[in-house]
């Protein structure tokens, strides 16, 4: 019998790498370190690449310092570090500090603080962070990004990866090697079998925008898919786990 047919619907997830805690005034939610924790938990999430909602909407250096903190008390959750985009000048001492802090991940807002990719600026902080061999967590329609972090060896998660631009996707995998996306918006009935069809399990992360969006769904349509146990696992934590390892 086919493996997606006796998968059970209880096994975990390793890895969300699209994960919030904080404040974000334009949503009811506001979930406090405590509210997050419990909320994987309760999906069986078992680690969290987590960052503090300030560090997109108000302040870099006070939303770092809260990410930290929160992963230094809490297991389970993997810091995730970010920039301010509209002050690129001033983001090589965040960076630095997050390398020294053993941070592997940054978490790019350019959505929320209304920076293209064909910016100046954004150049300056992608350059500036592959160069401390940083994971790029990238917001925004993935079209607009890749020609800009094609041909550097980039390691990205594309984390608003919508099923109408899985050709797209495809295609800029297909040459890329360290280009992934998260499963979130994959919502097709063969959205994940496309990509792991096409390129491969290892272009695939499991990301779930919580608090902000239901997971249950996206963990049931990974624990479902029509793929290998081994693909399935790949996407639910080995390839993160591979990226964190190699730090």
């Amino acid at each position: 019998m086919a493996d997606w047919l006796t998968r059970s619907p209880d096994e975990d997830i390793e890895y969300d790498v699209d994960v919030l805690f904080g404040a974000w005034p334009s949503h009811p939610v506001d979930t406090d370190l405590a509210g997050l924790k419990s909320h994987l938990a309760k999906h069986q999430i078992q680690n969290a690449l987590a960052v503090s909602t300030r560090g997109a909407l108000f302040s870099d250096r006070a939303g770092n310092a809260e990410t930290f903190a929160a992963a230094s008390s809490s297991d389970g959750l993997v810091p995730v570090g970010t920039v301010d985009l509209r002050d690129p000048v001033t983001v090589v001492d965040q960076l630095d500090a997050m390398v020294a802090q053993g941070v592997r991940f940054l978490r790019l807002f350019t959505v929320q603080q209304g920076v293209p990719g064909d910016t100046p600026g954004y150049r300056h902080v992608v350059r500036e962070a592959l160069e401390r061999n940083l994971v790029l967590l990238q917001d925004g329609d993935p079209r607009k990004f890749g020609d800009v972090l094609a041909g550097r060896g980039a390691e990205v998660i594309f984390l608003d990866l919508h099923v109408y631009l899985l050709g797209d996707f495809v295609l800029m995998a297909q040459q890329e090697q360290g280009f992934r996306a998260t499963t979130r918006m994959l919502s097709s009935p063969d959205g994940i079998e496309r990509v792991v069809d096409s390129v491969g399990a290892r272009h695939l992360v499991f990301g779930s925008r919580t608090p902000f969006m239901d997971v249950s769904p996206q963990t049931l349509r990974l624990r479902y898919a029509r793929i290998s146990a081994e693909d399935r696992q790949l996407i639910a934590g080995g390839n993160v786990r591979g990226l964190h390892a190699d730090h």
